[in-house]
């Protein structure tokens, strides 16, 4: 090899990255002329003829190229480039689906798939190829800065074309109107969604028992919970009772996330020993905190209303859960769906929102549900205010007495196994 190639390659590579084209063709001449086969120069040449406008010798250089490394599918890609800016689509889409044959996953090639069929003006046909491009494309933040700009308009046609079908399908069901009326709330309105490539479906995760064959719902009918119309003409009590706490023992608010060091807290950092998200615990792991229910006897009066789970060691859980304006609890899910989660509001700016899967809903004072929160599960307040909720836990009313005692002897046996010490 010639000592002075690598020096000039080098050159080459820092003036075409400097943008001094002219500079970075000439030497790529002078790498060509010492070095024929040199792939890198027949690309780079090919490239600068083509930033000129000489189709004919980019197209000649890229050709010479592509006979010396026929596997690399972004000199097949630059040469279908050049065929679209001449007006040659069949040549260009040759070269596309001969850069796909080579690495079905080489993502300029996808992104050059879905930009060929928008030329046609076939939108869909566009929307699917930039779907596919996304889906091997990195996180954004990682995006390539060579890339970006393609990315985000791909992203922008799939968005696109994801609105448009999601009304084409709502307007074909309009008229469904009667059997809608007739399924769970937002059933169908979800079934488009997750048909449109919107959403995924949300499942039941459980970080710990999981109770097969239960439904995933998202927010349970209240009819299911004869203790709840009760519970709630009790909220200017238990409000009070609040209001109090927070005067006289605010301190004892406390984090509700609270990772030892050396945890890994993934999606928790930002919350973890944080009174952004904050509990003033009257139950917590299953064990009362005596000392909160003395202090709130018409709160401990109203919980004891309820069909509350008892699970040793997990539930029952019940605390004044109050979260800082800005707040933003990430998405996450629960330990069992042997066990629900209520919310009865308390104190409710505007601007706050819940979302429990596909479902997102506004906090109302006074008015209680019931929800899965191991389907995934989030919380929001964008105002300028605290928000504070009575949270608490219950069974599920899909389990029968017989099956709760089966959940709780189950939790207790894995309890028991993962404490006990091992023996010879």
């Amino acid at each position: 090899m010639n000592r002075q190639l690598p020096s000039l390659v080098d050159a080459a590579g820092d003036a075409a990255a400097g943008g001094r084209w002219q500079e970075a063709e000439r030497l790529w001449g002078q790498v060509h002329a010492l070095d024929p086969g040199n792939v890198q120069a027949l690309f780079s040449l090919g490239v600068h003829a083509f930033q000129r406008g000489d189709s004919q010798a980019a197209l000649e250089f890229l050709q010479q190229a592509r006979a010396q490394a026929p596997r690399d599918p972004m000199v097949l890609l630059t040469i279908g480039r050049v065929h679209r800016e001449a007006g040659r689509p069949e040549q260009e889409w040759g070269a596309i689906v001969a850069a796909l044959e080579i690495d079905p996953y080489f993502l300029p090639a996808l992104l050059g798939k879905g930009e060929f069929f928008e030329q046609q003006r076939k939108s869909r046909m566009a929307a699917d190829a930039f779907r596919n491009a996304l889906k091997v494309a990195p996180a954004e933040p990682e995006w390539p800065s060579a890339l970006r700009r393609r990315l985000a308009h791909a992203r922008e046609a799939v968005e696109r074309d994801t609105q448009e079908l999601v009304e084409y399908l709502g307007g074909r069901v309009d008229g469904k109107g009667a059997t809608a009326n007739q399924s769970p709330a937002g059933r169908w309105d979800e079934a488009i969604s997750i048909l449109a490539g919107r959403t995924q479906p949300y499942h039941s995760h459980c970080n710990q028992l999981h109770v097969p064959r239960l439904p995933a719902l998202t927010f349970y009918d209240d009819a299911l919970f004869p203790w709840m119309a009760e519970l709630e003409s009790r909220t200017d009590a238990i409000k009070t009772e609040l209001q109090e706490m927070i005067v006289s023992r605010g301190e004892e608010f406390v984090p509700y996330i609270q990772y030892a060091p050396g945890d890994p807290v993934n999606q928790w950092d930002k919350l973890n020993h944080s009174r952004n998200w904050s509990g003033f615990h009257l139950y917590a792991h299953g064990k009362p905190v005596h000392e909160h229910l003395s202090h709130c006897p018409r709160t401990a009066e109203a919980l004891a209303l309820v069909d509350s789970v008892d699970i040793p060691g997990l539930c029952p859980n019940a605390m004044f859960s109050a979260l800082a304006p800005g707040a933003h609890i990430p998405p996450h899910t629960g330990e069992t769906n042997a066990r629900l989660v209520a919310h009865l509001p308390l104190v409710v700016p505007e601007k706050c929102s819940y979302r429990v899967g596909f479902d997102w809903r506004q906090w109302r004072e006074g008015k209680c549900w019931v929800f899965d929160d191991t389907i995934e599960h989030e919380a929001r307040n964008d105002s300028d205010q605290v928000r504070v909720i009575l949270m608490f836990d219950v069974w599920n009313p899909l389990l029968s007495p017989a099956e709760r005692d089966m959940a709780t002897a189950l939790a207790g046996a894995i309890r028991e196994w993962r404490s006990a010490s091992d023996s010879l």
